[in-house]
């Protein structure tokens, strides 16, 4: 007879299995029989139903300042099929411009137009909202953000300028804040420190109405080919803990950038493949947002990290590093 807390066992052959393990078995092998590693048959099929590839950069096109083995001959292979390429990072560092001039450095020819960071997504996030002009920004993060918010016709302060302001508990220092700031936009900032954080705060707690935007919530990044450093999300996440708010996430996985890139290039989700390396954030927004995703392991995630039953994301397919795209083509 059951009792309370108890529950069923399932027989399984000679072996008895209790129902909880059973279940989380059954669930992680249903979702796993979608999630298919790129293949010479599966490639094709993809291939065929594609007319956008979208790519991350960080992990994916290249680590710190070296790009991936095989990268630029993939790219020039899916163009010669007359794919349209998409770049979607969620690194707020560089603005388009920037990233375009980062793209030609390391010899492969990328438009500012196929270019959608987390920083024009901030600018473009305050544009559609009607922010008041006469309203200011203050900025936690690199000059790319400033950069695309001047560009979009907003007043921006802070980022780099207030790099080494410094605060000393012993001087009973007060920090004076702008009240005319309407909007507060934390992206990754290498050079974080507690001025900006108390800066900010101040902001967003004492100026009526004032925004809190995120570019993105990356716990880590690949700022040096080498190793991963803390990303963005640890600098948003300071923010929230001071001011008890939530932000607005206009990066990956957020879809807000998705109707920027349907307007330019005039493709249905459905014809769009996500590529990225990172499930929480690449993959995510891929699936929220209706397209195919591919999963690489060149970054981030690791085929163990994708397996393991504690993961609910799946990618439709997942593969080693891009240029796996160009061998199965046999171009």
């Amino acid at each position: 007879m059951r009792t309370e807390g108890q529950t069923s066992d399932i027989r399984c052959g000679k072996v008895t299995i209790p129902v909880e393990v059973a279940l989380r078995l059954n669930s992680f092998f249903s979702s796993s029989m979608s999630c298919q590693p790129l293949s010479p048959q599966n490639f094709r099929d993809l291939f065929d139903s594609v007319e956008a590839f979208l790519f991350d950069c960080d992990g994916v096109i290249w680590k710190g300042d070296g790009l991936i083995d095989g990268v630029a001959e993939t790219l020039d292979m899916l163009r010669s099929k007359g794919k349209k390429l998409v770049f979607v990072t969620n690194n707020s560092w560089k603005s388009r411009a920037q990233y375009a001039l980062k793209f030609r450095s390391l010899g492969i020819s990328v438009s500012q137009d196929e270019i959608f960071s987390s920083s024009f997504a901030a600018a473009m996030y305050l544009k559609l909202n009607n922010f008041p002009s006469h309203n200011k920004v203050y900025v936690i993060g690199g000059e790319g953000i400033l950069e695309e918010l001047q560009l979009a016709g907003f007043t921006a302060f802070g980022g780099p300028e207030d790099a080494n302001k410094a605060l000393d508990p012993k001087q009973n220092c007060f920090v004076e804040h702008d009240k005319s700031v309407g909007a507060v936009v934390v992206g990754i900032d290498l050079y974080i420190n507690y001025y900006k954080l108390q800066y900010g705060t101040l902001c967003i707690r004492e100026n009526p109405g004032c925004l809190f935007i995120a570019t993105n919530r990356d716990a880590v990044g690949h700022m040096l080919s080498s190793q991963e450093w803390p990303g963005a999300g640890c600098m948003v996440a300071a923010i929230c803990g001071s001011t008890q708010k939530e932000p607005v996430v206009v990066g990956k996985p957020s879809t807000f950038l998705m109707e920027f890139l349907l307007k330019k290039f005039n493709v249905t989700c459905s014809k769009m493949c996500m590529v990225g390396d990172r499930l929480d954030t690449d993959i995510l927004f891929g699936q929220n947002a209706g397209c195919k995703t591919l999963l690489v392991f060149s970054g981030c995630t690791t085929q163990s990290a994708l397996q393991d039953p504690s993961n609910k994301i799946q990618p439709d397919y997942y593969t080693s590093k891009i240029s796996d795209m160009l061998d199965l083509s046999g171009a």
